[in-house]
């Protein structure tokens, strides 16, 4: 196994990187006599130093975890000097913790973690490091950076931002406007962050009111029921901000259902179905908000750059960030073929 040293004096700031862009090589305007400001190899596509790379996730019990899985084994086939160790997946605590033992106790080079609950899982992610394993967190956070290397993940309240912008625009010029809102899961952080960052868009919109906001499961069933309480008790409003295209599919039988069709809908997540009903552009979904699966292939990435010592690709540092946050594109008619490859089922 490599040595580890964090280098925790070194934070490099937060960057809005997707898969793909994270390992590309850079070019340089730079004198061939003049010394360049990085000695250290970037991490690229050729192979290198053997990387045993642990993954532990959540169970895949829904469409944007099964393609966190996806996207992570895909991307580790896509190297020859990669070996990926993937955990069965487990929303219990211990369960996962001792998933995670496991990799530990083989002594894989890296660990990628998605834990089921960041805070529960936190003193496993300090074993790793304290063991000499660098830890990827992605996406739900740990309680404290000392049990990671580095955090990728998305960017909830950009989510909610950008959503807000993009009804807020499209409504700019209608007086007295009412948008409702389909949460996610009320007890979950990032359905607090998703709100907020909707709300403080919508401060930009004086013509705008949030008039009605209900909270689903980010299930099919609970996205169906809820939007039908919604209709039934807002008889007129021009647009809705969903949290997530799983839920969005129920919500969208209901409007259907319903025969409304007077307002617009933004969805949330990027699923294949959200981006082929916005293609077709016939019903009331008009765009929705990344929260990139990518960010698992990216994860895989900086965990190979991490083991076999090297740099990301583009930036000057010897050694990768500490915090990347994706950003949150919306998707709607105009760019919707660019993302159509990766929509998630």
């Amino acid at each position: 196994m490599p040595e580890f040293t964090s280098r925790r004096g070194l934070l490099f700031g937060t960057a809005a990187v997707g898969a793909g862009a994270l390992l590309t090589g850079c070019t340089s305007n730079e004198s061939k006599d003049e010394p360049a400001a990085n000695d250290q190899p970037a991490a690229d596509d050729k192979p290198g130093k053997q990387v045993t790379i642990g993954f532990a996730g959540p169970q895949a019990d829904h469409g944007w975890l099964n393609a966190i899985n996806d996207n992570a084994k895909s991307r580790a086939k896509k190297y020859s000097d990669v070996t990926l160790e993937i955990t069965e997946g487990s929303n219990d605590t211990a369960q996962q913790i001792g998933q995670i033992e496991t990799l530990i106790n083989k002594k894989v080079d890296v660990l990628v973690i998605l834990p089921a609950d960041g805070k529960a899982l936190t003193q496993v992610g300090l074993k790793a490091m304290r063991a000499g394993i660098p830890v990827i967190n992605l996406d739900r956070i740990f309680n404290t950076p000392q049990a990671y290397r580095c955090w990728i993940g998305g960017d909830n309240y950009g989510m909610g931002l950008n959503a807000g912008h993009y009804i807020g625009e499209k409504l700019k010029g209608k007086s007295d406007a009412k948008v409702i809102e389909l949460a996610g899961l009320d007890n979950l952080e990032l359905t607090k962050h998703r709100t907020q960052g909707f709300d403080d868009a919508l401060k930009n919109y004086p013509n705008i009111k949030k008039v009605a906001r209900q909270a689903a499961e980010f299930t099919v069933e609970s996205g169906q029921s809820k939007m039908a309480q919604l209709l039934q008790a807002q008889s007129k409003f021009d647009a809705l901000w969903n949290h997530d295209d799983d839920q969005g599919v129920g919500a969208l039988r209901a409007i259907e259902q319903a025969g409304r069709d007077d307002f617009l809908m933004v969805g949330g997540a990027g699923a294949l179905s959200a981006f082929q009903a916005i293609k077709k552009d016939d019903g009331v979904l008009k765009a929705t908000v990344l929260y990139p699966p990518t960010m698992a292939a990216s994860a895989i990435d900086l965990a190979r750059a991490l083991g076999q010592g090297k740099g990301v690709g583009g930036m000057a540092e010897f050694e990768i960030p500490a915090s990347i946050t994706l950003y949150s594109a919306v998707v709607d008619k105009d760019n919707v073929d660019q993302y159509m490859s990766t929509g998630f089922k």
